[in-house]
């Protein structure tokens, strides 16, 4: 196997493996054992899922969230250097993407260390894909500011850009405040402004619904506590 920095997808949501990831992947996963995860315990699973037979117990794993320091991150990719494949795990989708992996990923680069993307899914990509929004041209902002006054600001700030830059818009919630964040967006939106509203993609309960703000006012779905993308175009 090619030493790399292997960038491996996770599922979405519960969703079948064989669904959404390729065989190809669980053959690489196969031959690491050594990987930069998220979570740890999530990543664990992950793992015995793709391959019942997986050597847990005899695999490394060195985490890799918001609280971790430079200095911890630098000394991850030991392994790597050495001659030993690696794998980078994150909670949901690609890593690497709205992730923290992207820091090590990017410490991999500087090295000049092969990095390898492996297939899998993404909600970013998924979501323009069935908006019918632009697809040549879109941004992806991650988290709105918490703030209403400068949450208020940044929805319209997104908005011009749709309608000065024919550019479409992304950006998420955490999901107990999604009702929130789509009130905001009626609140704050153009009537005739397009929202698209992406939600547990990939899973047997998926919802990707384009409306016109006005069109969405009185009808949005409870979304408390599934995993949402919005996106904005005109």
């Amino acid at each position: 196997m090619e030493t790399a920095l292997y960038l491996l997808p996770v599922t979405l949501g519960d969703t079948p493996h064989a669904k959404v990831l390729p065989q190809y992947n669980i053959e690489i996963i196969k031959e690491i054992r050594h990987f930069i995860v998220e979570d740890i315990r999530s990543a664990r699973r992950f793992l015995r899922q793709a391959d019942p037979q997986f050597d847990i117990d005899g695999s490394t794993f060195f985490e890799l969230n918001k609280h971790t320091s430079p200095n911890d991150i630098a000394g991850y990719l030991a392994p790597l250097t050495q001659g030993k494949p690696m794998g980078v795990i994150s909670e949901a989708g690609c890593p690497a993407v709205a992730d923290p992996g992207a820091d090590v990923v990017a410490i991999a680069q500087r090295k000049g260390l092969k990095v390898v993307p492996l297939v899998g899914p993404s909600s970013i990509i998924l979501s323009v894909m069935a908006s019918g929004f632009n697809g040549q041209s879109f941004a992806f902002h991650g988290y709105l500011p918490i703030k209403p006054d400068e949450r208020a600001r940044k929805i319209k700030q997104l908005e011009q850009r749709v309608y000065a830059e024919e550019q479409t818009q992304l950006f998420i919630e955490t999901p107990y405040r999604n009702g929130k964040m789509i009130e905001d967006i009626i609140k704050n939106c153009r009537p005739q402004t397009k929202l698209c509203i992406a939600a547990n993609l990939t899973c047997p309960d998926e919802f990707v619904r384009t409306r016109t703000v006005k069109d969405w006012r009185g009808k949005v779905p409870d979304l408390s506590k599934i995993p949402c993308i919005f996106l904005l175009y005109k």
